[in-house]
């Protein structure tokens, strides 16, 4: 079980920052092909994010999984909202879903 100093802190990340994703690695050095295909999606989109490491902290890596009650790894919220891990944001891309969820939620981007 996460404590909750990790768990404050997941809440103070999403709380502060539009969008954030959880990931292995940091947006400019993904560590997982995964976490690559994520920040990919959204540096297309042209969306400003917080990149967060879990391989920096063992705490943070287990307790975003049950933050979230997701067990992978990378994991994106939109204004506190969790919306997937690579697979979802993928299918929602490619769909047009996650284009539309972002200009709903008025985050700063460019149409797919």
């Amino acid at each position: 079980m996460a404590d909750n100093t990790v768990i404050d802190r997941i809440r103070q990340d999403i709380d502060s920052n539009p969008v954030v994703l959880y990931m292995k690695g940091s947006p400019v050095f993904p560590q997982c092909g995964f976490s690559a295909q994520v920040v990919q999606i959204l540096s297309h989109l042209g969306v400003k994010f917080k990149g967060i490491d879990v391989l920096t902290d063992p705490g943070l890596r287990q307790g975003i999984k049950e933050f979230s009650n997701w067990p992978t790894i990378p994991q994106l919220y939109v204004k506190g909202e969790f919306v997937g891990g690579c697979d979802i944001v993928r299918e929602m891309f490619e769909s047009g879903e996650l284009n539309q969820m972002l200009a709903d939620k008025g985050i700063e981007h460019r149409a797919a």
